[in-house]
């Protein structure tokens, strides 16, 4: 599974849930919508720039995804078009999200995520390979093996889902 494209950059430390989506927000459990809502309440919203169209790669700091323990914040995001957040750190829940709504959390250091965003340059996402490429250069990176077969799956539901005749046979065969 390959993503390529753009990076939205938002280069700044423990970035919170309640400043990837607002709590104000937070009425429904429907993971469409809440996409436009995304960084509203961050302090020069990336997203107020006119050079993040077609972006669906987030670059940021350690700390990624702190504070309330919300899924909401990975809905935003995939909602408003992102399949990766490339982080220094993420809090622990957040990563969780990610895997389980199947964005990839790509770890890499705040000095590799400088590299990156300084090359100003398409990226490319290889889950399978555990590697980010950019400018010429390639990056690895670690992806736990099970929860990593929760985003070629599309999410936790969906990797589930594509057990379900695999438990259906098991259990006729063991009646």
């Amino acid at each position: 599974m390959k993503i390529t494209g753009k990076a939205l950059k938002v280069l700044t430390s423990n970035i919170d849930t309640d400043q990837i989506i607002p709590a104000r927000y937070l009425t429904g459990i429907s993971k469409t919508g809440l996409g436009k809502y995304l960084f509203e309440d961050l302090p020069s919203n990336p997203l107020d720039a006119i050079d993040h169209d077609g972006a669906n790669i987030i670059l940021t700091y350690e700390n990624f995804g702190c504070g309330s323990s919300r899924e909401h914040a990975a809905w935003a995001i995939l909602d408003r078009g992102f399949q990766v957040v490339v982080a220094a750190s993420f809090a622990r829940i957040f990563e969780d999200n990610c895997y389980n709504n199947g964005i990839v959390p790509v770890r890499l250091s705040q000095a590799e995520i400088d590299e990156i965003a300084n090359a100003n340059a398409e990226i490319t996402v290889d889950a399978v390979a555990q590697t980010l490429s950019c400018a010429g250069k390639t990056y690895k990176f670690e992806l736990d093996a099970l929860k990593k077969e929760f985003i070629l799956k599309g999410g936790f539901m969906k990797f589930l889902d594509a057990k379900v005749p695999d438990v259906k046979k098991w259990a006729a065969a063991n009646k």
